[in-house]
């Protein structure tokens, strides 16, 4: 490499030299397959890999909480995204950890959710379990997408930080595994689409996996409380009184509140934990948040008929393949750009080994943004 590469490689390099003992330093990163030379570091790399990526791409159309609201204010999946990112920065370079470990874990942590949030997982899952080819979880989609759909080389320590997630469990003390390894991990990605549950039992391999979990909570809890205030789910009164007085009452207090808390309480540990007057009001206010604005009419308007266009798009694909040659259609002229995007997607994935197109059918459903999905069901159901 030419000298003065190498010089700008190791300027890279400098910040981790001052990185706290429990952090993860770019010279412990493992690659799941060999990369090239690169002046950047293996987490810097992998943040570039990631928000190039077509999964990243889509984060623009795709549900946060409210589907079906055209209003330019409501988060969207992309800003949650960055919104976890630079909290998760500001508590990693607090507690002098690797940011770029975090960042990339940040920017890849949602990119398998489903059209339409936690609902379209929710009738994914269900789609699985009736086919009987596992369960599909958003955290163990994300890692397929960006390993096996796209075939991007990522670190193992940012595949196992976004694998391990799981940002709707409260946990007052985030350990990690620093033992893991590649051959845990796989073991981990595979278990979590093969056994109910399991995605909720894994551990990350890094204390910067563990910060971006509690970092999803955090980027969620506040602001989801001013989505449903711009809407009119809820009124800033209606914020009972504990936990408001303890967290604070609105986005920015609670963001303030819960970052600095856990910096305080998690300086120079090998874990992350709440205090916990703080851990116990953050539990009530979650809870409340299930009650008034994740269970609100607003917030689950068309349900219905979403699980009906979910499996009957699935039902429709499952048969539209099974009746062509697909190679034999990409050559015709006369297909659509709708045919040819599923029948590209589907020839891709079926040349690949071991894969299931009952599966595969699942993987192009999930990448579909919010419109695209919808473009679909007008375009093909009745």
């Amino acid at each position: 490499m030419n000298e003065i590469l190498e010089k700008a490689k190791q300027n890279m390099l400098l910040k981790e030299k001052d990185l706290s003992e429990f952090a993860c330093k770019s010279e412990n990163g493992i690659w799941l397959k060999e990369d090239n030379e690169d002046i950047r570091p293996i987490f810097y790399r992998d943040i570039d890999r990631i928000i190039h990526s077509s999964g990243y791409t889509r984060y623009i159309d795709k549900t946060q909480v409210y589907s079906f609201i055209q209003n330019d204010h409501i988060t969207r999946r992309v800003l949650h995204v960055q919104l976890v990112s630079k909290i998760a920065r500001t508590i990693g370079r607090s507690l002098k950890l690797n940011e770029d470990l975090i960042e990339a874990i940040a920017l890849g942590h949602d990119i398998g959710h489903t059209p339409f949030g936690h609902k379209g997982e929710s009738l994914l899952n269900s789609i699985c379990e009736k086919e009987n080819i596992g369960y599909f979880c958003h955290n163990a989609q994300s890692v397929r997408i960006l390993e096996n759909i796209e075939g991007l080389n990522i670190s193992m320590q940012t595949l196992d930080g976004i694998l391990a997630h799981n940002g709707e469990i409260l946990k007052n003390k985030y350990e990690h595994n620093i033992n893991k390894t590649c051959e845990e991990f796989e073991k981990d990605l595979y278990n979590a689409f093969h056994e109910k549950d399991y995605s909720k039992k894994i551990i990350p391999t890094t204390i910067e996996g563990s910060v971006v979990r509690l970092s999803d909570v955090i980027a969620y809890i506040g602001r989801d409380i001013e989505d449903a205030i711009i809407l009119g789910i809820i009124e800033r009164k209606d914020i009972p009184e504990f936990p408001g007085r303890i967290i604070g009452n609105n986005n920015s207090k609670i963001v303030d509140t819960l970052i600095k808390d856990v910096i305080i309480n998690s300086l120079d540990k090998p874990y992350l934990t709440f205090s916990e007057d703080i851990f116990t009001a953050l539990i009530e206010l979650k809870n409340w948040n299930q009650e008034k604005i994740y269970n609100s009419e607003k917030a689950n308007v068309n349900y219905d008929k979403i699980e009906k266009l979910f499996t009957k798009l699935y039902y429709f694909y499952l048969k539209k393949i099974s009746e062509v040659e697909i190679k034999e259609e990409l050559q015709k002229s006369t297909i659509t750009s709708s045919e040819r995007t599923l029948y590209h997607f589907v020839n891709k994935m079926m040349e690949k080994p071991g894969e299931n197109i009952k599966r595969v059918i699942i993987d192009y459903i999930a990448g579909q943004t919010d419109k695209f999905f919808l473009n679909e069901c007008e375009l093909y159901l009745e």
